[in-house]
């Protein structure tokens, strides 16, 4: 099974089959929000993106498995994001770049794409070297999951990954990761996985072809 973690774009994200990609939870404040029809929503969700990817960079990662999106993460600096005023254990760190949307597969789920889109993320911010940290608000309840009730990833799948938790909140706190702690850990996991592959890689063998030329040689 071949997987990737790539940069989104227009393109790809037009590819991710979601609920989210039609999503503006993020994008619009409440009222905002109500008065974009649903024929409009896609529309506004890749506007939405495009600003970003203009006024600010890459705001997102697409994991693909064998050549399909299997889920993807959703990032930008808080100012983009006309939804954080109504958290109430906002708001976002001045230093810190805002997670906002993580959605995966229900075909993929457990299988560590979560872990690998906020990886992807966090190479990302490190390498641009002008973030400290990311957040994120978490969704706590029973109905929390990938798919929250408040369109929030579980606070439980952010402890997981990475995340601490920087304000509390009984529903929807907010966490944090440091970069500057998590370049360590990046580097120590590619170095891990660098070595598996090294371990699993199929040895070459010579083809009997180029065997019979090295002995026509000699």
């Amino acid at each position: 099974m071949a997987r990737r973690i790539l940069p989104l774009t227009l393109d790809l994200f037009a590819e991710v089959p979601a609920p989210c990609r039609a999503c503006l939870f993020w994008e619009r404040d409440p009222v905002g929000h109500r008065r974009v029809s649903s024929a409009q929503t896609i529309a506004v969700k890749e506007a939405w993106i495009s600003e970003v990817l203009r006024e600010w960079g890459s705001c997102g990662r697409v994991a693909v498995v064998d050549g399909t999106p299997a889920g993807f993460v959703l990032y930008a600096p808080p100012v983009f994001v006309p939804r954080v005023a109504s958290f109430p254990s906002g708001p976002v760190s001045g230093d810190a770049v805002l997670m906002t949307t993580v959605w995966i597969d229900p075909r993929h789920v457990g299988g560590g794409i979560g872990r690998m889109l906020v990886q992807g993320m966090a190479r990302d911010l490190v390498q641009r070297g002008s973030v400290r940290a990311i957040e994120a608000f978490g969704d706590v309840g029973p109905q929390s999951g990938i798919h929250g009730r408040r369109c929030a990833a579980p606070a439980d799948f952010l402890g997981r990954v990475g995340f601490k938790t920087h304000r509390d909140h009984p529903t929807v706190p907010r966490m944090r990761m440091d970069l500057k702690q998590t370049v360590n850990w990046i580097d120590d996991f590619e170095t891990a996985w660098e070595r598996l592959r090294q371990v699993v890689r199929p040895r070459s063998h010579p083809s009997p072809a180029s065997t019979e030329l090295h002995r026509d040689s000699e």
